[in-house]
C-alpha cells in the first residue's frame, strides 16, 4: 500500500507541470539524458503515466449522469432535448498522449542506455498506456488521428493531420497491447496497483469486443478486420487470462458479502482485481464515495431505476418479472429470494448505516438523494461519519477478472460458439457468487420477454440476452454501461427507459417502506404547508402528471397503488439520426485546422448542424 501512495504522490507532482498544448516542451534534453540513462530514473518517470488512469473518485463518476439505467437529478446535456452545445465540447485533448509518446521516444533514443530487457519492459508499459488513451478516444469520437511519435512544433503537417479510420487505430492498439503482454515483466504488485501483463490481456479483450460489436450492430465494414475476427481476438485474450491461473472470482463473503467486499475493503482483493486504486489515510489518499452517494448537495442523486432492478433474477434462477404481481411487490419484499448483488448494490430493507448508537435504514428519497428509492451503496462505507467528507478509506477496483469472464461469454455467444461448459465457467461462476442456485450449468433456451420489451427489442438469442443481463448487473456503475449501450446500437434507451421507482400503496398516507413498523415517508401532491405536522419530517412532494417541473410523479398502477417515477425538467432525447453515438469533434478545433490550411473531418450528422 505504501508503494501505491508513493506512485500517486509522484504522479501528482509531475502532472501539475503539464499543460494541454500538443507541442509544448516537456523537460529539457539534459534532464532527459539524466532520467533515461538509469532504470531508477525511467521507473520514476513511468509513474507519471498513471495519471492517465481514473482517480479514486472517477471510478464511480465515470457513469455519473450519462447512463440509461440510473436516474440523476442533473443529467448530461448530451441527452437532453436542445440542451447540448457542440461548441462547449472540451475532451479533444492530447496531453496524455504527448506524455506517453515522449516516454516511448525517449526509451528508443540514444539517451536511453539501460539494458534491452529493461527498455523492452518500459516500452511495453508506455504502449499499454497509449492503447488505454486511444480506447477513450475511440469510444468517444470513432475516427481519430494516430500519433506514433512525439510531435515537434516544427512539424505542422503531422500536427494537423486528419483523422485515421477507426480500424487503423484499433490495429495500432492491438499491436501495442500484444507487445505489452509479451514484454511487461510485472505480474503482480502491492494492491495490483501497477499495470501488469494481465492488464494488457484484459484491455485487448475489452477493445476487441467493443469494436467487434460496433461493427456488427452498426453495420460497418473494415479493410483490416471482420467483426468475427475481432470477437475471436477478444475471446482469445480473455481465455489466456482465464487459463493463466492467476485470478479467480472473489468468493470470501466477509461481513458485506463477496461482491460488495470488492469495493468495501481498504485492501484491494487481488484474487480478482487485476488493476486497483489504493487509498492510504497516512498519505491523505481517500475517495469521496459516501459524500457522492449520500449527500444532496455534493452528489448528483444517482440511483437505480426499478426498470433495471427488475432484471435481477430470483435465487432459484427464475426471472423476477415472471411473477404475476411483480409490479406491485412492495420494497419491503423486493429483495427476498433475489440475486444477492441487488442488496449489495442498493439499500435493502435490512440495510443499516451506523450513526453513533442509531442506524439509518431507508433510502433517502426525502432529500432527493435517491429519488427512485434504489439508493446506491456499492461503493460506500456503512458509517454516516463519511457522508459529508471526502475521506472514504475503501480502495477501488479498476480492472477485474469478472470482466474477462463476461467478455469471453459475450464473444463466444456472438460467434455462436457458446457451450454449457463455457456458460458454467463464466456466467455460472458469477451467478453462483450471487447466490443463484439454478441455471448455472446449462444454456438458457428462452428469451425473457421483459428484457426484450424493456431493453433489447431486437435480441432474439436467449444466450446473448442473458449475457447482456449479467454484464449490466455485474459491472453496474463501473464505467461500462455508456459504452455498452452505444456499441450494441441501443441508444433509444437513453430516452425510452423510464426512471421508475418503488411501488407505494397510497398517497397522503404514512408509508412504512421497510416493514419495521416505523413510518418512513408521506407522499403527497399537497404543498409542504398543507402536510400534517406529524408527517412533515418525512414528507415527499409528488408533482402532478402533467407538470413540467423536475421531480417525482406517482403513476397509478392498474393493479392498485402507485409507482414512483422521476422526470427532469427537460425531456431526455435520443435523436432519430443517431448523432449521439459519437461525440462531435469540437468545432473550434476544426476552425483552428482550417485557419492553418488543413482539414479535420467531423462526425456524421454533426457536420450538417
Amino acid at each position: 500500500m505504501k508503494n501505491s501512495i508513493k506512485y500517486i504522490t509522484v504522479i501528482f507532482g509531475l502532472v501539475c507541470l503539464w499543460s494541454c498544448s500538443l507541442d509544448e516542451p516537456l523537460i529539457s534534453e539534459t534532464d532527459r539524458k539524466t532520467i533515461f540513462s538509469t532504470e531508477g530514473g525511467i521507473k520514476s518517470y513511468s509513474y507519471s503515466l498513471y495519471s492517465g488512469l481514473p482517480s479514486l473518485d472517477d471510478v464511480f463518476y465515470k457513469e455519473d449522469a450519462c447512463v440509461d439505467y440510473c436516474m440523476a437529478t442533473s443529467y448530461s446535456t448530451f441527452y437532453l432535448d436542445g440542451a447540448y452545445d457542440p461548441e462547449k465540447t472540451t475532451s479533444w485533448s492530447w496531453t496524455g498522449l504527448r506524455r506517453i509518446n515522449y516516454f516511448i521516444d525517449a526509451l528508443r533514443s540514444d539517451d536511453c542506455t539501460v539494458s534491452d530487457d529493461v527498455k523492452a519492459h518500459y516500452l511495453a508499459l508506455g504502449k499499454w498506456f497509449r492503447a488505454y488513451f486511444y480506447y477513450g478516444k475511440l469510444t468517444s469520437y470513432g475516427d481519430v488521428p494516430w500519433f506514433e511519435h512525439l510531435i515537434s512544433s516544427t512539424n505542422e503537417k503531422e500536427m494537423y493531420k486528419d483523422r485515421d479510420s477507426r480500424d487503423v487505430v484499433v490495429k495500432h492498439m492491438i499491436d501495442d497491447l500484444d507487445d505489452a503482454y509479451k514484454n511487461l515483466k510485472t505480474t503482480e504488485s502491492v494492491g495490483n496497483s501497477l499495470v501488469s501483463k494481465y492488464a494488457a490481456l484484459l484491455l485487448k479483450a475489452r477493445i476487441c469486443l467493443f469494436e467487434a460489436s460496433w461493427m456488427k450492430y452498426h453495420n460497418t465494414t473494415s479493410k483490416l478486420f471482420t467483426s468475427e475476427d475481432l470477437y475471436k481476438l477478444a475471446a482469445d485474450a480473455a481465455n489466456k487470462l482465464m487459463t493463466s491461473g492467476k485470478f479467480s472470482i472473489h468468493t470470501a463473503a466477509g461481513s458485506k458479502g463477496a461482491y460488495r467486499s470488492l469495493w468495501y475493503s481498504t485492501e484491494i482483493q487481488t484474487d480478482e482485481v487485476i488493476l486497483g486504486l489504493c487509498t492510504d489515510p497516512s498519505y491523505g489518499i481517500y475517495n469521496s464515495a459516501n459524500y457522492h452517494f449520500n449527500s444532496g448537495s455534493y452528489g448528483n442523486g444517482d440511483c437505480m431505476s426499478r426498470a433495471f432492478a427488475n432484471t435481477y433474477l430470483n435465487t432459484d434462477g427464475t426471472t423476477f418479472t415472471s411473477k404475476d404481481s411483480y409490479t406491485t411487490i412492495p420494497f419491503s419484499k423486493e429483495f427476498t429470494g433475489r440475486d444477492l448483488r441487488l442488496a449489495q448494490t442498493v439499500k435493502s430493507p435490512n440495510y443499516s448505516m451506523t450513526s453513533g448508537t442509531s442506524s439509518d435504514l431507508i433510502p433517502d428519497i426525502i432529500h432527493m438523494v435517491a429519488a427512485t428509492g434504489y439508493h446506491i451503496i456499492k461503493f460506500s462505507l456503512d458509517d454516516v461519519k463519511y457522508n459529508n467528507t471526502s475521506k472514504n478509506i475503501n480502495s477501488m477496483p479498476l480492472m477485474r477478472y469478472a470482466e474477462a469472464l463476461l467478455i469471453y461469454a459475450e464473444a463466444k455467444a456472438e460467434l455462436g460458439e457458446m457451450t454449457d461448459a463455457i456458460w458454467q465457467d463464466t456466467i455460472g461462476k458469477l451467478r453462483k457468487r450471487a447466490g443463484i442456485t439454478a441455471g448455472l450449468t446449462t444454456l438458457p433456451v428462452t428469451v425473457d420477454p421483459y428484457m426484450q420489451q424493456m431493453f433489447y427489442p431486437n435480441v432474439t438469442d436467449p444466450v446473448i440476452m442473458e449475457v447482456r443481463r449479467e454484464r449490466a448487473i455485474e459491472l453496474f456503475f463501473e464505467g461500462f454501461r455508456n459504452v455498452d449501450v452505444k456499441r450494441w446500437a441501443e441508444g433509444h434507451l437513453y430516452q425510452d427507459l423510464p426512471w421508475t421507482g418503488i411501488h407505494i400503496p397510497a398517497l397522503d398516507t404514512a408509508v412504512d417502506i421497510n416493514g419495521n413498523g416505523k413510518e418512513d415517508y408521506y407522499f403527497s401532491m399537497k404543498s409542504a404547508s398543507e402536510i400534517p405536522a406529524s408527517h412533515k419530517n418525512y414528507y415527499v412532494q409528488i408533482l402532478p402528471e402533467d407538470s413540467t417541473e423536475q421531480g417525482l410523479r406517482a403513476i397509478p398502477n392498474p393493479a392498485g397503488g402507485y409507482d414512483l417515477e422521476f422526470r427532469l425538467a427537460l425531456k431526455r432525447i435520443w435523436y432519430p439520426d443517431d448523432r449521439q453515438y459519437l461525440t462531435p469533434v469540437p468545432p473550434q478545433i476544426i476552425r483552428e485546422y482550417r485557419d492553418k490550411g488543413y482539414t479535420l473531418s467531423q462526425n456524421p450528422v454533426w457536420d450538417k448542424l
